[in-house]
């Protein structure tokens, strides 16, 4: 017996539609490795027709007032409020997460962030005007930049949505919004959503693999390209991008130092760095993967992360007890893997190590110790429920390994001692330090890293004036 496989649509200027020539990809959930729906394979006349649908409704979107943009992004974080069960259905099934922490994790976050950027809505900030030159006066005005070409990851599919889409709605942009091949289930379902509210063609919703964002990426219409992903993504979207000098914000990849002293309460830092590694599968650019540990606290630390792995359990979406359910897709399993598997024989696998089950793409959580700075596993992404430990002898080494990465996104300290604390923060080359903590974030905040990690900052007033342009305009006194 065959199943019919459910049918993904593109949204775009108000309607669900095919892809033009009528190519689908089949869309699995991964934690049983068979597909359950099918999505448009969006080529140029799909993309061509959301641009087009985006440029249209531009003037109407960016002229509306601020306080009208407000209550439209008010009615959208109610509406997605309202139909929180159907999205977490269509994430799990499309990702296999757990469903109560989708539920509790996820949901709550993107109704905040999207009211978050309702308010940011109306207190754009710029100079006062005033006469800085004799007989002129001069003013700021922030404008929205257009039609903003948007890529998000398959890690947090729905959460990356609200990332792109609200604050360069709140600015007064409009959106073709392309989420990854193989997760597309709960965008589509945000355009519904979002469709029912926003008039048409502000908010458009493409669904295809990387030739369709690369097309989207080389249009001549956006004004600016966002995308989370891989360094190797970014870097390609930043020299496509170029071509046509268009604003690129990039959210890349991370290799977050967790940075662990001896005077640390080991118990509940182990604890707290356990549940921030493994967290959804350690498929997050903030991810605590990458341990730093005194050498005086190295063994006791390490027995105890060890203990708290064998603890920790993935499985299935509907079993309340599981950190995290499977990896993405079989090339995501294939790669973590195989990181394990080319690890240098100075290496131990202290926990974990393997895949779990035989159906989807399961893998348990990993502990690896006696690595060295210069090692794959220690320089390059991961992206799985990995943990490595490393062992430092002081503050300088423990600095000159926690900054001996290409990436530069989220780091962590774990003291008691403010002092160092601080001189750590400072010296630390990471967007965010967190200081006895590890993934926190909230909506005020900016999230963003520095050198390989990509530039921009998502959340807060910062990520909202990315989606702005600044405009001098100056009027002569004597006219």
């Amino acid at each position: 017996m065959t199943t019919e496989l459910r049918r993904l649509r593109n949204y775009i200027n108000g309607e669900f539609r095919d892809a033009a020539d009528g190519r689908t990809i089949e869309v699995v959930n991964p934690a049983t490795g068979e597909a359950y729906a099918t999505s448009p394979l969006s080529g140029q006349a799909d993309v061509d027709a959301a641009m087009e649908a985006a440029a249209a409704a531009f003037p109407g979107w960016r002229d509306t007032t601020p306080a009208e943009r407000q209550r439209v992004l008010l009615r959208i974080a109610d509406a997605v409020e309202e139909r929180a069960e159907e999205l977490i259905a269509a994430e799990s099934e499309n990702t296999g997460k757990p469903l109560e922490l989708t539920r509790t994790e996820e949901i709550p976050p993107m109704v905040d962030q999207i009211r978050f950027f309702a308010g940011a809505a109306r207190l754009l900030e710029g100079r006062s005007a005033g006469e800085y030159m004799e007989g002129f006066t001069s003013m700021v005005r922030r404008e929205p930049v257009g039609v903003c070409a948007q890529v998000a990851p398959w890690n947090y599919p729905m959460m990356m949505a609200v990332w792109k889409f609200a604050p360069a709605l709140a600015a007064g942009n409009t959106v073709v919004l392309k989420p990854s091949d193989t997760t597309p289930a709960s965008t589509v379902l945000l355009a519904e959503i979002i469709g029912a509210i926003v008039p048409k063609g502000v908010f458009n919703v493409l669904c295809g693999d990387r030739d369709s964002g690369r097309t989207m990426v080389e249009h001549p219409i956006p004004a600016m390209v966002s995308i989370t992903g891989s360094v190797r993504a970014g870097a390609q979207v930043a020299e496509s991008a170029a071509k046509d000098v268009k604003r690129v914000h990039l959210e890349l990849g991370g290799k977050a130092p967790v940075v662990v002293f001896e005077d640390t309460d080991i118990a509940k830092s182990v604890e707290d760095i356990a549940v921030a590694g493994y967290f959804n599968a350690g498929q997050d650019c903030t991810a605590a993967t990458r341990v730093l540990v005194h050498e005086s606290i190295h063994d006791e630390f390490v027995a105890a992360l060890a203990k708290a792995a064998s603890e920790t359990r993935t499985g299935a979406a509907d079993d309340e007890d599981v950190l995290y359910g499977p990896l993405n897709n079989a090339n995501q399993l294939k790669q973590v893997a195989g990181f394990i598997e080319r690890l240098p024989a100075h290496a131990k696998v202290q926990a974990g190590g393997h895949q779990v089950g035989d159906k989807g793409y399961f893998y348990a959580p990993t502990v690896v110790s006696g690595l060295k700075q210069d090692d794959e596993i220690i320089q390059n992404e991961v992206f799985g429920p990995v943990i490595t430990v490393q062992s430092f002898t002081d503050e300088a080494q423990a600095l000159e390994y926690a900054n001996g990465v290409e990436y530069a996104l989220a780091s962590s300290v774990w003291t008691k001692d403010h002092a160092r604390a601080m001189r750590m923060s400072k010296a630390l080359d990471f967007g965010c330090v967190w200081i006895n903590a590890h993934i926190p974030l909230v909506a005020e905040m900016p999230h963003g890293g520095f050198k390989k990690s990509g530039y921009g900052k998502d959340l807060s007033a910062y990520g909202f004036e990315d989606y702005t342009r600044v405009k001098h305009v100056m009027t002569s006194l004597d006219a």
